[in-house]
């Protein structure tokens, strides 16, 4: 779950000496305003947004719920408060909502695209996420239809290339067993020959790394008859998007990551708007 301490961050990066415009501008005034969706799709972030607002001493009315469709021009959250904390939040809020809803939406296309194959493949997120946002992006990701994968380095074993550069396959499975017999155990390869080794070895997940839809068909055809795929993850990744998608939705994969639904993100398009300032005491009718 996000933590206030984690919004409140992002309120600080964007006013560490509060808002100046509004704090000399403004004075007490009170006032509603609105979010709106200015084009249609996936709406995520309004969760994040809506603590953030009422944490400043906004009101919330009416909101959408993460994960709801939206058409164009959808008034998606409704509020009233104090003018110069709604202000100070906006920008903060709308990049958000805005970040937030185009993850889930491009997690909710490559999602139907796979679905239209008939082949059970879940499309999954990286570690490839902004700085600072690791948490909203993998919820984005959710709301989208997708598979989180690890949420840090924290979170699961995976064994990567890198790590293969410094110890031998089995030996860093070993070891990770050795660690813990309760966590899974991925190991990322490029060839037939070390994914064959990393399930002898007692890998749980095989990750088949930068591997052309041909050599990722044979290496499933290699553990097949070596009858290696029996309670093992079949994941693929490496350079993966809507262009490539469908080549690697083989019948024996189960999971494709792709790092371009975080690393590369078209922000959906959102605003807020003063509707009116209030002119009798504002009181919380709630």
């Amino acid at each position: 779950m996000h933590t206030p301490e984690l919004l409140l961050s992002y309120i600080q990066e964007d006013a560490p000496f509060g808002d100046i415009t509004s704090e000399t501008t403004l004075g007490d005034i009170r006032c509603k305003a609105v979010i709106i969706a200015r084009e249609a799709g996936l709406i995520a972030g309004l969760e994040e947004a809506a603590t953030l607002f009422s944490y400043f001493g906004a009101i919330i009315h009416d909101r959408y719920s993460d994960g709801c469709e939206v058409a164009a021009d959808t008034v998606i959250m409704s509020m009233e408060g104090p003018a110069r904390g709604i202000l100070l939040v906006e920008r903060t809020a709308l990049n958000i909502i805005g970040r937030m809803s185009g993850v889930a939406n491009r997690t909710r296309l490559l999602s139907s695209l796979l679905s239209t194959t008939g082949v059970p493949i879940r499309i999954a997120a990286t570690r490839k996420t902004a700085p600072g946002m690791r948490y909203l992006d993998k919820k984005a990701v959710m709301l989208g239809g997708g598979d989180p994968h690890r949420m840090n380095l924290s979170d699961g074993i995976l064994i990567k290339d890198n790590h293969l550069a410094l110890v031998t396959i089995e030996t860093a499975i070993q070891r990770a067993k050795h660690h813990s017999l309760y966590r899974k155990i991925e190991v990322e390869v490029s060839t037939p020959a070390d994914a064959v080794a990393a399930a002898k070895f007692g890998a749980d997940m095989i990750l088949l790394d930068n591997m052309t839809p041909d050599l990722v068909r044979e290496t499933l055809d290699v553990m097949n008859r070596k009858d290696l795929r029996e309670h093992l993850v079949i994941e693929v990744s490496g350079n993966i998007d809507e262009t490539n998608l469908l080549s690697y939705a083989i019948p024996g994969v189960d999971r494709i990551s792709a790092g371009t639904l975080t690393h590369t993100v078209r922000n959906f398009d959102v605003s807020l708007e003063i509707t009116h300032e209030l002119k009798k005491p504002f009181q919380d009718t709630q």
